[in-house]
């Protein structure tokens, strides 16, 4: 891994894809435990959640079924303190297990204005599963249940994070350079 220019920035290697997808199976193979014998529904957060829903959902051996809602709090790399929903949810969540899918977690708003909706469709349980976690920057109070890496308040990229649009398609995940 070498360091990477999107726009303006230059960014560190800072998670191997290796790494990454070592822990995704650890999660996978915890929530195949926990879900033995039932059916949840995943839903995946738009755009940044989709590579790991994807890896995530492979690696599954339960019976699962996934959906997909594009919510957005982003504009560079700050966080715009207003969540959008671009992409609504269309499945029927009454008596259903469900688990959440971020790419990453930092203040907290996104999902703290997301679960409340979803509580209202009545889903028997909610749980979150997140690829990153920034504590420091947590402000919202959440449970996370699956949290595959926590990660100091750096802006990062890669592996369906980007900045501006760019560095979405990158394997690894790499972090704002001290210098940038």
């Amino acid at each position: 891994m070498t360091q990477v220019t999107l726009h303006d920035k230059t960014f560190d290697p800072y998670l191997n894809e290796a790494t990454i997808q070592a822990r995704i199976g650890e999660l996978a193979a915890e929530i195949n435990r926990e879900y033995a014998g039932k059916q949840p529904l995943f839903i995946a957060i738009l755009n940044g959640a989709f590579m790991f829903a994807s890896d995530l959902f492979k690696q599954l051996t339960i019976d699962a079924e996934i959906s997909f809602i594009k919510l957005a709090s982003y504009k560079g790399t700050n966080s715009t303190g207003t969540v959008i929903t671009a992409i609504g949810l269309d499945q029927d969540l009454i008596g259903r297990d469900v688990i959440v899918v971020e790419d990453i977690v930092d203040t907290g708003k996104t999902l703290a204005e997301f679960l409340p909706k979803l509580q209202h469709h009545q889903p028997t349980s909610v749980r979150i599963a997140t690829l990153l976690h920034k504590p420091e920057a947590t402000k919202h109070p959440l449970t996370l249940d699956y949290v595959g890496f926590s990660i100091p308040n750096k802006f990062v990229v890669g592996y369906g994070l980007d900045y501006d649009g760019l560095g979405r398609n990158l394997k690894e995940i790499y972090q704002l350079a001290e210098n940038a």
